[in-house]
């Protein structure tokens, strides 16, 4: 394995009536609070109730910041951060999915520096000094894994560049984790964003070292898991034992600790960051359209843990098979997988029409130094117009 140093400052409380359970005491040091949430199925479903009426009976001052969207935008952060100051907030507690995380993670960062966060911290990597604004998360959809980690991925709209960054000190430092919670998110939601916790750990396992380590055995193993319990959830959405260990599974992908010792390869997400930068489109749904095409552009490059992915994740005998059809086979067997689940299989099932826009978002796409075949602008052409 590569050399690593690992790092993850969040404390997670999992389980059924965590936030009933620790909220009251995780906010004690707070008087007042920016309340982020989303487009307000939190007051639909109940969390929101739940979590202001334990705020409110502790005596919080509660300061309310909603409509994050599902593709943050850089403006919706400085909006954030305006009414964070103003307001002299003393924690964010974000309730949502990975937009929601993602917009008060920058949130925080922009309430308490005195710059431009977007060119120090997004546009290039920077090194943060300042003290972020503490943030605490509820967790109501599995996908992102960003309740443990640092990262934030924001929409500049103006620039037309969707971009992540992660940054430990930007970590939350609570995050409570309900699998119920997830109950009431819409089945293409709950569909989509298993997708991406998929998308996030292949996109860790197919990049070197391919010799034997710690890090690919475990996603083998979360990789299993996240098909066995999405096809479990899509049959059952209230199967508890399904729900959380898709939510687990969510937060293992993205912890680091799978990414010790490996180059990563997200490519994927860097070609689905522009597409959605360009077509604001469900992240989940983007991914799923690109990878089965992508591999089938690097599989020769990565043979040896296509092969594994074949075998030790969806189960395929050699039966005869060279190392390349075997290698196809696990590609194809993952593009069954989406047409099974429901995701879309083509840019104009995403709702893309116009494919003259795809050189745009082809040369403005960062390339991946992990990935297993240097990519260059015009592959990644190649690959959106096989994807249309």
């Amino acid at each position: 394995m590569n050399n690593f140093i690992f790092q993850n400052s969040t404390q997670v409380y999992f389980g059924k009536g965590c936030v009933k359970e620790y909220l009251s005491c995780l906010t004690r040091d707070a008087s007042t609070l920016l309340l982020a949430y989303g487009g307000g199925s939190i007051k639909k479903n109940g969390v929101y109730d739940e979590v202001a009426g334990i705020l409110k009976e502790a005596g919080k001052t509660i300061v309310e910041f909603s409509g994050i969207m599902a593709n943050p935008t850089y403006a919706k952060v400085k909006e954030g951060a305006r009414l964070a100051r103003e307001s002299n907030v003393d924690m964010i507690l974000g309730i949502g999915g990975g937009s929601v995380m993602d917009c008060c993670k920058a949130v925080s960062l922009a309430a308490r520096y005195e710059g431009d966060i977007w060119d120090d911290f997004w546009a290039r990597p920077g090194v943060i000094e300042t003290e972020p604004l503490t943030l605490g998360v509820i967790v109501t959809v599995a996908g992102t894994g960003s309740e443990c980690n640092g990262g934030a991925v924001i929409t500049n709209e103006e620039k037309k560049v969707k971009t992540g960054r992660d940054y430990p000190k930007l970590n939350p430092r609570f995050a409570l984790m309900d699998p119920s919670y997830t109950y009431s998110v819409p089945q293409r939601q709950m569909v989509s964003g298993s997708f991406d916790i998929l998308s996030h750990i292949m996109e860790t396992y197919f990049s070197e070292p391919n010799e034997d380590n710690v890090s690919d055995d475990i996603m083998e193993a979360l990789m299993r898991s996240v098909i066995r319990n999405l096809r479990c959830a899509i049959q059952n959405p209230e199967d508890y034992n399904a729900r959380s260990n898709l939510m687990w599974d969510s937060t293992m992908a993205e912890n680091r600790i799978i990414k010790m010792g490996k180059k990563c390869d997200f490519q994927c997400h860097n070609m689905e960051h522009q597409l959605g930068a360009y077509t604001d489109c469900n992240h989940g749904c983007g991914l799923a359209v690109l990878h089965p095409v992508y591999y089938r552009h690097i599989y020769r490059e990565g043979l040896s843990k296509f092969v594994r992915f074949a075998q030790n994740v969806w189960g395929i005998a050699r039966n005869g098979k060279t190392d390349e059809e075997l290698a196809l086979a696990g590609i194809d067997a993952l593009a069954d997988f989406i047409k099974e689940i429901g995701l879309p299989t083509s840019l104009q099932e995403l709702g893309v029409s116009d494919q003259a826009m795809l050189k745009e978002i082809a040369d403005s796409c960062a390339i991946s130094p992990g990935s297993y075949k240097k990519m260059t602008p015009e592959e990644i052409l190649e690959i959106l117009n096989e994807c249309f």
